[in-house]
């Protein structure tokens, strides 16, 4: 018979980890050999075990599973799958980039994981299907944002390293009114801090430092 996977995981949610064991124990082709709370007990348990796959959630504390990737694939040969809540694109990018053969979510089932696993130690790439379609639609939509003249100032005054208070005086506007900005300026690039924004838009020619 042909050996099981060997699988390490890592999930900060204790409950969500224990349901991952009891959910992949009663498969006979896997193996979980390894569990960790955050990203650089899964570094740890990547070194010390070398197993076939890591099966790593995205958001955790102390290292996350963007870091803790990169970090398993440059000390060893442990292929890391993401499964996680969060399908925005960047959250998705940060992961392909970072060198993760998969990206799923939590609503896959019991079958599909155990097929991405596989297909993971393979050197498949594994992509939910709502996550492959994000992808599909990222790189059809057309490239223009509209971003007010406003939030082209808010993101400026970000890359010029301008806190929101700073923000709220160099264009005299209240500083909840600088987060309303950032907030509204996220959701139209679809990012998650400020440092993407600034580095979306600047790729996409809304703006260049020194305007």
């Amino acid at each position: 018979m042909t050996a099981p996977l060997r699988l390490i995981l890592a999930d900060d949610h204790l409950v969500m980890r224990a349901g991952l064991v009891a959910l992949l124990q009663t498969e006979p082709s896997v193996q979980i050999v390894g569990e960790a709370a955050d990203g650089t007990g899964a570094i740890e348990l990547a070194e010390r075990l070398s197993p076939d796959v890591a099966l790593l959630d995205l958001r955790m504390p102390v290292v996350d599973g963007v870091a803790a990737t990169r970090e398993i694939l440059r000390r060893t040969g442990t292929r890391v799958l993401i499964l996680t809540t969060y399908d925005t694109d960047a959250d998705i990018e940060r992961a392909i980039e970072a060198g993760a053969i998969g990206y799923l979510l939590k609503d896959t089932t019991r079958d599909e994981l155990v097929d991405a696993i596989h297909a993971a130690a393979r050197g498949r790439t594994v992509l939910a299907p709502r996550v492959a379609e994000r992808l599909v639609a990222r790189i059809r939509r057309p490239e223009a944002i509209n971003l007010t003249h406003r939030e082209i100032d808010v993101l400026r005054a970000v890359a010029d390293g301008l806190s929101n208070p700073e923000i709220g005086k160099r264009l005299v506007i209240a500083e909840a009114t600088v987060k309303t900005h950032l907030l509204r300026i996220f959701a139209k690039l679809d990012v998650n801090d400020r440092t993407h924004a600034v580095i979306v838009a600047m790729n996409r020619g809304l703006f260049t430092t020194g305007e």
